[in-house]
């Protein structure tokens, strides 16, 4: 009896600790969750400057020993299919899309940067990926070592950034001015083998951003007005996506 209420007694404190891990991620312009930006207009009237997108989050748990993350966006665009402004490594460059991991310099310190300055990592972009107005982003990034990041803090994990070349004049790509949202599916944090992964999923204030006034016609769903539910994507392996950069 006493043995069966030890063991009740220890299932339920489990149970206890993974119902209270919240955790969540957010997706906001120029700066980090509510402190950032919902939506962001361009006149398509330069091709300078650029747009940067961050994504922040709060581990579920606290993590002793973050190595790494692994990120995933959608995008969807209210055309039939994507237009030529939103094909990097088509009609624009594919130096227009990047990636970011370093917070040391901000943009602010209104969220923490768990790499100290020390991740690598790269991005990637795959047009038409379910769906021919659609277009998915990996990003991936890895520290030497190991760090410590809490489960009450927000964290910067990753920046995306798109250009604004050929948005105007000679050699300009058409559909700078069509309507997106883009969803943060999911961030993976990662730590060495046998610690435990953690995914991310669902948003603390919102886990999506929009393009160009208010993304009319993307199409409702259930992340908010003109932003439809990110597909869900196929479960990785950290080793599996950090191939990808090798």
């Amino acid at each position: 009896m006493k043995k069966t209420l030890l063991m009740a007694g220890a299932l339920l404190a489990l149970t206890a600790g993974i119902a209270s891990a919240q955790g969540g991620i957010n997706l906001s312009w120029n700066d980090c969750g509510t402190f950032g930006a919902l939506q962001k207009n361009f006149a398509c009237n330069t091709n300078n400057g650029a747009n940067n997108m961050y994504a922040s989050a709060i581990a579920p748990v606290q993590m002793d020993q973050l190595n790494g993350m692994a990120g995933v966006l959608e995008v969807q665009t209210n055309q039939a299919a994507l237009s030529n402004w939103w094909l990097f490594g088509g009609c624009r460059p594919a130096t227009a899309l990047s990636a970011a991991f370093n917070f040391v310099s901000g943009p602010s310190a209104n969220c923490l940067d768990p790499w100290n300055g020390q991740a690598a990592g790269g991005v990637s972009y795959t047009a038409g990926s379910s769906g021919p107005n659609r277009a998915r982003i990996r990003t991936v990034c890895a520290i030497p070592g190991s760090t410590g990041i809490t489960n009450t803090d927000e964290y910067y994990f990753f920046t995306v950034t798109y250009t604004n070349a050929k948005s105007t004049g000679n050699g300009s790509c058409a559909g700078c001015t069509d309507g997106a949202c883009i969803v943060l599916g999911s961030i993976q944090l990662t730590q060495p083998s046998g610690v435990g992964d953690y995914t991310v999923s669902n948003p603390i204030t919102r886990n999506y951003i929009q393009w160009q006034a208010g993304a009319a016609g993307v199409g409702g769903g259930p992340n908010g007005s003109g932003c439809p539910g990110a597909t869900a994507t196929q479960n990785r392996t950290w080793g599996s996506v950090k191939s990808l950069y090798r």
